[in-house]
Formats: structure tokens, C-alpha cells, sequence
């Protein structure tokens, strides 16, 4: 069978997913059609026992969104306050004008993970591939996005914020907008010779 899909511009998406956190262009709505349908192809992600849990929450109301965007702010000071690092140029970018984005996703899910691994991993794997599934997605549409996981240390308070009920929990959050003269561009990373083995660790 003739493979019909246009392999070059999917691995060029798969490739060129960056973290966008800034040139992105503040001033040009996305649109709700837009996310709607990203969101679909999002819930096409393959599931595994926890099944279709995914909820997906847009946030574009302005107070809401400054709410959300001091919490961000307030997380990442102490972050890297305790770890004694600076903040990069680019996470400070997205500190400042978070409350900026014409939209925040959150991406979240109904239940609880069990206490074990296998369950966590389990539970992580029915809802983290829509959210890549997700960016992807947003990537293909000129709209620029970055995986934030910051607010999680804060889940009570964003919740509070957005009324999300108990029961569901909040996984990664997608502040979304269309870029503005990005040049997004694969990375410098190990190739694949470099990080696989073959029948058994370490056989190349």
C-alpha cells in the first residue's frame, strides 16, 4: 500500500516542537474554532486504562488569566531561589507576559493516581499524549506554545482561581498565542545511535 501522508511536514512538526516563550504576537486573538479543533485531534491520543479522562480548560478571561500568571510567577521565584540558579532570559519572557496570552489550556484529568508506579505510570499515559497530541497540533498552526508544570505546586490555589472541582487534577498548562517571527528549527540533541540499545543495555 502506497503510504498517502506527507511524511515530510509531519517529521517537520514532530521536529520542530519547541518551547515558544517568546516572539509570539500578543496582539492576534486564536481563535476559538482553532482550539476546538486542536483539541480534537488531542482526544484522538492513544488512551490506556483510564480511558477518556482528559478535560481540557481555556482560559481567556483577562483577570483570571493576571491571577494565574502571578501564581506562575510566584512558583518559578521560589523554584529557582531553592535551587540557586538564575532565571533564563526565555522562562522570564513567559513570566512577564503570561497574563498576555490570548489563551491558557489546562490540561487536566478526572481521578487520582493510585500510589504505585505501575498505576502512575498508567494513569500519566492516558492523558500526557493528548496534551503532546495537543502542542503538536498548535505547533502545525503557527501558534506557539510551551509544557508548563509549575502551577502543579500550587493545584489548590488554580483551582480556587478557576473553579476546577475536587477529583480532578491538573496536569500541564499550554499558554498558547501565534508566533511572531519564530524561527523554529530542529535542536542539537544525541542522535539515535547515541541512545539506543538493541536485545539488551548497552548493545549497540
Amino acid at each position: 500500500m502506497t503510504n498517502s501522508l506527507n511524511t515530510d511536514d509531519i517529521d517537520t512538526v514532530l521536529s520542530t516542537a519547541r518551547s515558544v516563550r517568546r516572539k509570539l504576537d500578543f496582539e492576534r486573538p486564536v481563535e476559538q474554532q482553532v482550539i476546538e479543533d486542536c483539541i480534537s485531534i488531542a482526544t484522538q491520543a492513544p488512551v490506556g486504562m483510564g480511558g477518556e479522562n482528559w478535560r481540557f480548560l481555556v482560559v481567556r478571561d483577562d483577570d483570571k488569566k493576571l491571577q494565574v500568571a502571578r501564581v506562575y510567577q510566584e512558583v518559578m521565584l521560589e523554584l529557582t531561589a531553592a535551587r540557586g540558579i538564575s532565571i533564563k532570559s526565555t522562562h522570564q519572557a513567559l513570566m512577564d507576559r503570561m497574563h498576555e496570552m490570548p489563551a491558557l489550556i489546562f490540561v487536566c484529568v478526572i481521578g487520582q493516581p493510585e500510589p504505585s508506579h505501575s498505576s502512575n505510570v498508567a494513569f500519566y499515559g492516558s492523558i500526557l499524549p493528548a496534551a503532546w497530541s495537543l502542542m503538536l497540533a498548535l505547533r502545525a498552526r503557527g501558534i506557539g506554545t510551551t509544557w508548563t508544570s509549575l502551577l502543579s505546586a500550587r493545584e489548590e490555589e488554580i483551582a480556587g482561581i478557576l473553579d476546577i472541582p475536587e477529583g480532578v487534577l491538573q496536569t500541564v498548562m499550554l499558554p498558547i498565542a501565534y508566533t511572531k517571527d519564530a524561527r523554529l528549527k530542529p535542536a542539537n540533541r544525541l542522535t539515535a545511535v547515541e541512545v539506543t540499545f538493541v536485545d539488551s543495555w548497552g548493545s549497540r
